[in-house]
C-alpha cells in the first residue's frame, strides 16, 4: 500500500499534480480536490499568502459541494473563481432560478465575504417584467449603499418577477432589519424573501 504524499513542493511533484489536474478539474469534485495540489506549490509566493490561498480553496470546496449536491446541471455550468472570500461566479444558466440557487448556496459556504454574480441567463424570456426587476434591484442597492449602518458588500440581492431575494451575511439582525424594511418599501416590489444569515449566529 501506498504511503500519503504529503504537500512537497519539487517542480517534478508539481508539474505532475497540475498535469492530471488539467484532465479533472471542472468535470467531477474529485478534479477540484486534485487541482488543490496543483495550486499549493505557488500559494506562497501570492500576495495573499499560504493560508489566504488554502481559506479560498476551503471555500471553493465547499461550494462545489454544496452546487454538486443541489444539481449536477448545476455544479457544470457555473464557474467559480475565489479571491481573498471574494467569490465570482460566471457561466450561463437556462432560467433565473438556477442563477438564484447559484448564488444562494455559495453564501453559505463558510469564509465568504462577498459574492460577485456575473452569470448569463440564457433563455430572456423566462424572465417576466424583466426591466421592472433590474429597476428594483438598482433601487435597493442604491438604498443600501448610502446607509451608513449596513455593509452593503456582504449583500446579494436578486429579483425575479417582482419577488426580492437577500442572500449574504449580516453584520447584526438589525442591519438584516434595516434592509428588508427597505427592500419592502420598494414600489413594485409583492414579496422579500430572506435567506440572509446573521455573523456570528
Amino acid at each position: 500500500m501506498l504511503k500519503p504524499v504529503g504537500l512537497v513542493f519539487s517542480p517534478v511533484v508539481g508539474l505532475f499534480v497540475a498535469t492530471l489536474s488539467l484532465g479533472l478539474a471542472g468535470c467531477t469534485p474529485l478534479g477540484v480536490v486534485v487541482g488543490v495540489g496543483a495550486g499549493a506549490g505557488v500559494a506562497a509566493s501570492q500576495d495573499r499568502g499560504f493560508k489566504g490561498a488554502m481559506n479560498d480553496t476551503e471555500i471553493r470546496l465547499q461550494i462545489n459541494d454544496l452546487w454538486f449536491q443541489e444539481s449536477v446541471s448545476l455544479y457544470s455550468k457555473v464557474n467559480l473563481q475565489v479571491q481573498e472570500g471574494k467569490v465570482l461566479l460566471t457561466g450561463n444558466v437556462p432560467d433565473p432560478e438556477t442563477r438564484l440557487n447559484a448564488v444562494r448556496l455559495a453564501w453559505q459556504a463558510h469564509g465568504v465575504q462577498e459574492v460577485i454574480n456575473e452569470i448569463e441567463v440564457k433563455d430572456k424570456s423566462s424572465l417576466t417584467d424583466s426591466a421592472q426587476d433590474v429597476w428594483i434591484v438598482t433601487q435597493l442597492k442604491a438604498k443600501i449603499l448610502v446607509d451608513s449602518e449596513v455593509s452593503s458588500i456582504n449583500y446579494s440581492i436578486e429579483t425575479v418577477n417582482q419577488v426580492v431575494y437577500l442572500m449574504g451575511v449580516a453584520q447584526s439582525q438589525a442591519e438584516l432589519d434595516r434592509v428588508v424594511g427597505h427592500a419592502k418599501n420598494i414600489s413594485y416590489v409583492r414579496r422579500v424573501v430572506n435567506y440572509m444569515r446573521v455573523k456570528g449566529a
